[in-house]
């Protein structure tokens, strides 16, 4: 034994100096390079969700890019590669799969109940709430994925209520994906045990120095061992490798254990995150670990912290050390939980290699490039083989529709274009150009002071007095501002508007610059995020951070960023079932997307009537840019007889809501705001509205909601404000729901209004 022990060494202490000399990737003092395609494969795996028991759609990308390699999938789905043969036998295993969760229930009107994935484990407490009022993906039965949102509070319906719903528990979590039954859900091949995860897109943050997104930190292994499987150059392999990319590691290890049963190793290594735990033996007031900074290198796990790593660890230490790769232990808890029944040996020699994730199993988990190429690096040495250059990647070009199109635009095109349009509270610039290039070529709005828009389409002769009618929505989103920049590169922010700060910390961000550039980020969760006892600081106590991959301000200064530029939550407009959609900042691109569509049905100025049609700005701030309009055209003598304002009604058509209060339903029509925080329209002009709608067969409602509107900024200055609106669930966060019926008819009305009132 002693003997074989000192043989094996001496080879080892051979090969290193052999790498020390030869080897392609060994390190420097300089940052290690991320190739394109490791990057690649990092960002494209995290983009398909991979639950335990659903990780196929995962497993067929990664077959894809080691078909050379003949892959082989066994019944449960673990995906095998095996090159080379004789000794000795090293295996490499890496997970596929993450948290997330699987349909338990539909209800009659269509939500869907939800359990998590896995069941119990070490996912942090906040784990469910992370995913309240997101928008998500649902796997069919016909392996598509469709999209859905959690359906959350809405602030403006919250004041005064009792013991709301709380969103991390799971008895409160409902997935709303358009259907109104349980036919229509099944219908669109939704049932029992269908895989629910959040919408996600990867990003790279720092010019690529992190990269960031839900399930990086499950991911990272299969993307660097799919990286060198594609490039590998497998005559060159002594002995025989297999690779496994394996399922269910989230739920008992099960792909794991699979694999250990039947390899029959003689060395493994495991590639994977590190694995948290309950309280760390002699670290006090440790109760998360692992707690390495990302950028620390190729990390090794180990279930007593400190310590000298030895054997098979110590191997690989040495390899790393000669080939100046940074390499630390860190704490991980056993890879495969206590089981029902016996658990397989593990290989006499087997290590976990890993590196160190920020924000673990968060929307907005974040890894290092450098140390993502340091563990390809290191693994490849221990394989003894160099590495093919990637593939170039193929450029493909595409066209945008430019701003010069006058043909009349479909309702559902204004509303796409604005929703992918950007514009928080005092940084409506963007917004105000889209609304200008979408209206006809007759319209030639002008912008005032406050930034607001103004159209007017009346032609009154100047001897007839015809009721002044003024028609406004609001073109700013809720979002955030940067207040200062740390020596440490993060940005303090404040917040643009009235939020829940749950649906927004701990998620991706975009910081947009004054040069109209966007840079990835994230939105950092507060202190003590992964306690159990944990609880969402008030907004006036939060300190809200904002990392954007700078180590510096130096650093943020060079990426453009600047105090008082604006911050949002990536979005996008997603259609949903039948005529739902799901997509950040309908309130008010809704509103704003009625005035335009109004303004093309009108064809023409108006004769003989006094309509003028605002695009207002900081509405969300407490309705600033209406306020300013309203005073100059009170000192003008021009104020109003009625202003209409057009914003959402905040509706309580959602399971998490009491429909006591603002009872309107979605797919109902356009609703007169009769009643809100800041007006209360005259029931004469609300029977009024009404009578028009009938009149011309557009479906109407009348609703009691929370909230104020632009309207109201008139009425001190003898204007009488009708607040028009849609019913819309979930406002001021990502899961905004609308029926794009009810902004057909929103518009519709606006247009009756602007020709009859």
């Amino acid at each position: 034994m002693r003997e074989s022990l000192h043989r094996r060494r001496g080879v080892l202490l051979f090969l290193l100096a052999i790498f020390c000399v030869h080897s392609s990737t060994a390190q420097t003092d300089k940052a290690p390079v991320v190739s394109w395609s490791l990057r690649g494969n990092a960002l494209e795996l995290i983009q398909t969700p991979a639950l335990p028991g659903h990780e196929h759609p995962l497993a067929e990308i990664i077959r894809e890019k080691i078909s050379a390699l003949h892959p082989v999938t066994d019944n449960i789905g673990d995906v095998i590669v095996t090159v080379g043969s004789g000794a000795p036998h090293r295996l490499i295993v890496t997970p596929m799969d993450e948290p997330g969760f699987v349909v338990s229930g539909i209800t009659d009107d269509g939500y869907l109940r939800l359990q998590r994935l896995p069941q119990r484990g070490p996912l942090p407490p906040i784990f469910n709430a992370l995913y309240s009022a997101q928008p998500v993906k649902i796997g069919t039965t016909n392996g598509k994925w469709i999209d859905g949102v959690v359906a959350g509070l809405s602030v403006h319906l919250q004041p005064g209520r009792a013991n709301p719903p709380k969103p991390g528990d799971i008895e409160n979590m409902y997935v709303d994906l358009g259907a109104s039954s349980v036919a229509e859900a099944r219908k669109a091949g939704v049932d029992i045990l269908s895989p629910v995860a959040l919408a996600r897109r990867g990003a790279e943050l720092g010019d690529g120095s992190r990269i960031a997104g839900a399930s990086v930190g499950d991911k990272f292994g299969a993307a660097v061992m799919a990286d060198l499987l594609a490039r590998i150059d497998p005559a060159a392999i002594q002995g025989t490798l297999t690779v496994a990319f394996v399922v269910q590691q989230w739920t008992d290890a099960r792909g794991l254990q699979r694999i250990l049963n039947g390899a029959h190793a003689d060395e493994m290594i495991y590639v994977g995150r590190m694995i948290a735990g309950g309280a760390v033996p002699g670290i006090e007031g440790v109760h998360r670990a692992p707690r390495r900074e990302v950028g620390s290198g190729v990390l090794v796990g180990l279930e007593q912290s400190g310590g000298t790593l030895t054997g098979f660890g110590g191997e690989i230490k040495q390899l790393a050390d000669a080939n100046k790769i940074p390499l630390a232990s860190d704490y991980s808890a056993r890879l495969i939980p206590p089981p029902y029944g016996t658990p397989p040996e593990f290989p006499a020699k087997w290590v976990h290699l890993g590196i160190a994730t920020a924000w673990p199993d968060t929307p907005s988990e974040l890894i290092d490039s450098g140390d993502l190429a340091n563990l390809e690096n290191l693994i490849q040495i221990y394989l003894q083989s160099s590495l093919r250059a990637p593939k170039e990647p193929m450029l493909t070009g595409g066209s945008v529709l430019g701003p010069g199109e006058r043909s009349a635009p479909k309702m559902g095109e204004i509303l796409r274009e604005l929703v992918a349009t950007y514009g928080a509270s005092n940084h409506e610039s963007s917004v105000r150009d889209t609304v200008k290039s979408l209206l006809p070529g007759w319209a030639k709005p002008e912008t005032d002071d406050a930034g607001n828009l103004i159209l007017h389409v009346g032609t009154a002769p100047a001897a007839s007095k015809p009721s002044k009618i003024l028609i406004v929505a609001h073109m700013d989103e809720i979002g955030f501002e940067v207040k200062s920049i740390s020596k440490d590169g993060r940005l303090e922010v404040a917040t643009l508007g009235g939020m829940d700060l749950s649906f927004y910390e701990g998620h991706p961000a975009l910081v947009h610059t004054s040069t109209g550039n966007s840079r990835d980020a994230i939105m950092e969760l507060p202190n003590g995020w992964d306690e159990a006892n944990f609880k969402w600081p008030a907004e006036s106590e939060a300190a809200i951070r904002v990392d954007l991959g700078a180590r510096n301000a130096e650093d943020v200064a060079k990426m453009g960023i600047k105090v008082g530029d604006s911050i949002t939550i990536p979005k996008e407009y997603r259609p949903l079932l039948g005529t739902r959609a799901n997509g950040r900042s309908f309130d008010d691109r809704v509103g704003d997307t009625a005035l335009i569509s109004a303004v093309w049905a009108l064809g023409a100025p108006l004769k003989d009537r006094d309509v003028t049609f605002v695009w207002s700005t900081g509405e969300e701030l407490g309705l600033d840019g209406a306020e300013a309009l309203a005073k100059r055209l009170a000192s003008e003598g021009h104020e109003p007889d009625y202003v209409f304002a057009v914003d959402t009604l905040v509706s309580a058509d959602s399971p998490l809501e009491s429909n006591r209060f603002a009872d309107a339903q979605i797919g109902k029509g356009f609703a007169v705001r009769a009643v809100d925080d800041s007006n209360i329209v005259p029931r004469d002009l609300v029977d009024k509205v009404m009578s028009l709608a009938r009149a011309n067969q557009i479906p109407a409602q009348v609703g009691i909601t929370g909230g104020g509107n632009d309207g109201s900024a008139f009425v001190p200055y003898g204007s009488v404000d009708i607040a028009l609106g849609w019913p819309l669930r979930y406002s001021h966060s990502p899961a905004e729901v609308i029926d794009t019926r009810d902004v057909d008819s929103l518009a519709r009305i606006v247009a009756a209004i602007a020709k009859s009132w």
